[in-house]
């Protein structure tokens, strides 16, 4: 058997990077064959099958032909005379199409090797243009890869750009965008994949939301970069260096959408931007399928940032039921993680990244506060229905009082 190991196993393996996933192309060989040496098949698509032993993925070489819109709109041969190098011009950028024998040689038709030695995402042919899930691949790859100085060449970004505006990002469905987006938050540096699609003029057809939050100004005595949505992108590159959760980075991105949706006349100021962005917030989330956990933790951190930047200030009633409505006294709490996604925002701004940000310490030793209070008293008055809810919001209240009566460090 021909078999090659190919695409990002042989590209992450020169630049250094760990192999998580070893994919196999196999030339001369048909279904029939590779069924009667045990491997089972599970492509759907195209000829796609399972070792016996190590269960690693073999796909039979195979090439394709446009034939619709969309990332769908292919017809696919393959065969027993499909040449790895055929194989390989049907992948999107150089450095995917790079293949490796079994002893270690390093097979590149296309130049791959020397585009990863120039730090350049650079596609193989013209049929780059008929996929338009490759904006996407190559905006994640930025993600992945920034830190290493990649850049877009600059015909593929024409190209990205030219399929763009020819209208194929509308034949995007939405459960491969989010899962795209899902794989760049947990990238190393996820503000390139929206800083990319931007540099093609995808951004604001793929996620109009966030770009449309570009070159709308803030009060710069508050937020020194201006820009919304160069804030947005810097508060998730410190929800990146703060939390390893995906849901996290989400929420940080999204938690200013309502500042597009400021009148002109009252810029650069953005008043009640943290209620009017919710629905804004509700149908991206339904438009891209997204996951309840990102869905809540976002809408909290976009309601109630604002009341963890002034915690300090709030009175102990307020607090309480802040506190309250973010669930941070329910034993299964998504608490802490607000606390982060709201620093990363207040990070996020030019200059400012390095402060400290004591309103997450104060508001988590005011939740340990009311949250230890002792319920037995209010359940033994024989009240009723709401009132034992307000009975304990009264001596979550107290406690609070109390706790603020120690904390010299806070005002």
């Amino acid at each position: 058997m021909k078999k090659y190991l190919v695409g990002g196993a042989v590209r992450d393996r020169l630049l250094g990077y760990p192999v998580k996933e070893r994919d196999w192309v196999v030339v001369g060989e048909t279904p029939e064959s590779m069924i009667k040496q045990g491997f089972r098949p599970v492509g759907k698509d195209f000829p796609v099958f399972l070792h016996p032993l190590n269960q690693e993925e073999y796909a039979l070489a195979r090439t394709e032909r446009k034939t619709a819109p969309g990332y769908k709109g292919f017809v696919v041969h393959a065969d027993a005379d499909v040449t790895l190098e055929q194989d390989l011009l049907r992948r999107d950028l150089t450095i995917n199409a790079l293949a490796m024998t079994p002893e270690g040689k390093i097979i590149d038709p296309y130049g791959g090797r020397d585009d990863l030695e120039k730090r350049l995402f650079r596609h193989i042919s013209p049929a780059f243009s008929e996929d338009p899930v490759r904006i996407l691949r190559v905006a994640r790859f930025a993600a992945r890869y920034q830190h290493l100085g990649f850049k877009l060449a600059p015909a593929t970004r024409d190209m990205m750009q030219a399929m763009a505006d020819a209208g194929e990002a509308g034949h995007l469905v939405p459960e491969r965008v989010w899962a795209e987006l899902y794989k760049a938050l947990n990238e190393r540096s996820p503000s390139a994949f929206f800083y990319t699609l931007k540099e093609c003029c995808a951004l604001s057809l793929i996620f109009p939301e966030i770009g449309n939050l570009f070159g709308v100004p803030q009060p710069p005595k508050y937020h020194p970069e201006i820009d919304t949505g160069k804030h947005s992108l810097m508060a998730l590159e410190q929800a990146v260096l703060l939390s390893d959760k995906a849901e996290v980075r989400f929420a940080a991105l999204v938690h200013d959408l309502g500042k597009a949706l400021s009148p002109k006349e009252n810029l650069p100021h953005h008043y009640g931007h943290e209620i009017n962005g919710l629905p804004m917030l509700e149908a991206m989330c339904q438009r891209l399928r997204v996951p309840n956990v990102f869905k809540t933790l976002a809408w909290q951190v976009m309601k109630h940032h604002t009341h963890c930047h002034k915690a300090t200030e709030l009175k102990p009633g307020t607090l309480v039921d802040v506190l309250t409505e973010l669930g941070a006294f329910k034993p299964q709490s998504t608490f802490y993680d607000f606390l982060l996604a709201c620093e990363a925002d207040a990070k996020g701004r030019t200059g400012l990244e390095q402060q400290p940000y004591p309103q997450a310490d104060y508001l988590r030793e005011a939740m340990e506060a009311a949250a230890s209070i002792d319920i037995a008293p209010v359940l033994s008055r024989n009240l009723q229905g709401a009132e034992v809810g307000e009975a304990i919001r009264q001596l979550r209240i107290q406690a609070v009082v109390e706790m603020k009566k120690t904390q010299h460090s806070f005002p």
